[in-house]
């Protein structure tokens, strides 16, 4: 079971370990510029609704500070995880949390559970799309799923994480199509992966759609089906994998989170900035661009999704046998 998150109190005029402020002067918050950590590679999608966030932020002057993107990449996010949980209390590093966040505290070989985080909002989830080479022949969903089924282990998935949402939608299919096996290789980011599909070193990608949108255009690459329950109103003509026969519900987490022992007032100060930045015309212009599915969480509810998110995924584990507890 997921631990619980929990923000502890702090007396008003004990100055936090960085030195920066008391919970009495929160309104002074922040002095300095933040990170904002995206676990992924300059151009993932990651990267880009951090960096998104940023500039909506400081051209609405919603923070007197800016917010500086950092990309600490390496190890499916386990690089930026582990700096950004070493950050415990500090209000000066935010974390640009995706699906990761789930993952990690999902397995048992890595150990980071949801209590190293103070979630604050979510502002959209970004569904996963099955996108191929435009030169292959897959004109359809199934079209792709019957060819990994009569020819197993044949068919290349550009992805970047080996347990996170690509690789579960590559799971979901598996399990929809009887004798249907893919084969995976791993990249640094989103933007790495549906570049391989598109200069064919790989047959397709599960990562995000908002990803791949550019080289889709570019009739680089062709979206066969989203993730999503529904349609996107601005690609009426695209199935979701649901229409095409098999039921893949999936997407990819588009949230922040300070590290855990963050006082309360600073990330409850922070929480009411992103409610304020999600509610700005370039926001729903961004999502809209990026296909994202609009949704806005506040930190409790939030924090309820990632607890469910965590129990799928390791169910999910479980199932690919993938993560086993290391011998003591």
């Amino acid at each position: 079971m997921a631990k619980h998150f929990h923000m502890p109190a702090v007396l008003s005029g004990i100055v936090l370990a960085a030195g920066v402020c008391t919970q009495a002067s929160g309104q002074s918050y922040p002095t300095r510029s933040i990170e904002l950590v995206s676990p992924t590679s300059a151009g993932s999608g990651t990267d880009i609704y951090a960096r998104a966030l940023a500039e909506i932020v400081r051209q609405n002057k919603l923070l007197p500070q800016p917010f500086v993107v950092q990309n600490r990449t390496g190890g499916g996010s386990l690089v930026a995880i582990n700096y950004f949980q070493s950050k415990r209390g500090d209000p000066y590093v935010m974390l640009a949390a995706t699906g990761t966040v789930a993952i990690m505290a999902a397995r048992a070989d890595v150990n980071i559970g949801l209590e190293n985080y103070t979630p604050l909002a979510l502002l959209a989830v970004d569904p996963q799309a099955i996108m191929v080479n435009a030169d292959l022949p897959y004109k359809t969903l199934r079209d792709l799923a019957e060819a990994a089924r009569k020819q197993p282990d044949t068919i290349v998935c550009a992805i970047t994480n080996p347990l996170g949402s690509g690789r579960q939608v590559i799971h979901m299919l598996e399990k929809l199509v009887p004798g249907a096996k893919f084969k995976f290789v791993t990249f640094k980011g989103g933007g790495e992966a549906v570049l391989s599909v598109a200069g064919g070193h790989t047959h397709f990608t599960t990562e995000n759609l908002s990803e791949g949108l550019a080289l889709v255009e570019a009739k680089k690459l062709r979206a066969l089906a989203l993730t999503s329950l529904k349609r996107m109103p601005q690609l009426p003509d695209l199935p979701t994998a649901t229409e095409a026969g098999y039921n893949i519900d999936a997407g990819t987490l588009r949230g922040f989170a300070f590290p855990a022992g963050v006082p309360k007032d600073i990330a409850v100060m922070m929480e009411g900035v992103l409610e304020r930045a999600f509610k700005t015309q370039a926001w729903k212009d961004h999502a809209r661009k990026h296909y994202y599915e609009d949704r806005y969480l506040g930190s409790a509810d939030y924090l309820k999704l990632l607890q469910q998110r965590v129990e799928e995924y390791r169910a999910f584990f479980k199932e690919v046998g993938a993560i086993k507890k290391p011998a003591q």
